[in-house]
């Protein structure tokens, strides 16, 4: 059985192996590293199964310049160990936290990632494209859910500002 948690300074060891397991580059490991170091984990969670974390996601404050009234999070990164993929361990993450994200008075989520996988919790590339700046240049890859309808404005691009950790230079 797989159990969803919000993570606990304990789990960084784990959480980096799994990150380190999932993806082709310790990129994302550091990348949560650097949110961890620079206090920009806004919110994490991870999946368990027999005392072993086998998955994460993690979310980092997000800026809205020219949105205000949005409370955003980025989106990133979603890890599941490789041996553990393809059984709906990263939809139960997603779906779990983005709940508690919108109870959380979070309203907005942004994420660049697979459009087809992210378009199943209700992110949309279309309304990224007519809300926000896209910093990335990635198209149908950048995507933002309104845990809050409506809460981005249909007239105005707002300037996503992620944390330091992401290495945007942002001004």
């Amino acid at each position: 059985m797989v159990t969803v948690r919000r993570s606990t300074a304990d789990d960084a060891s784990a959480i980096r192996a799994v990150l380190l397991d999932a993806f082709p580059t310790a990129s994302e490991a550091d990348l949560v590293d650097g949110l961890r170091a620079g206090g920009d984990l806004l919110a994490e969670w991870v999946a368990q199964s027999d005392g072993a974390i086998i998955g994460c996601v993690q979310y980092s404050p997000l800026i809205l310049r020219g949105a205000p009234e949005a409370r955003a999070a980025a989106l990133a990164p979603v890890a599941v160990a490789s041996a553990r993929q393809g059984v709906g361990v990263g939809s139960s993450l997603i779906r779990d936290s983005l709940a508690s994200l919108a109870s959380d008075a979070i309203d907005t989520v942004v994420v660049l990632g697979d459009p087809d996988y992210y378009a199943r919790f209700g992110f949309s590339a279309e309304i990224a494209a007519s809300t926000l700046r896209d910093p990335f240049d990635a198209g149908a890859a950048f995507m933002v859910l309104e845990t809050r309808p409506d809460v981005l404005d249909r007239r105005t691009r707002a300037t996503p500002v992620y944390a330091k950790a992401f290495g945007l230079n942002q001004a």
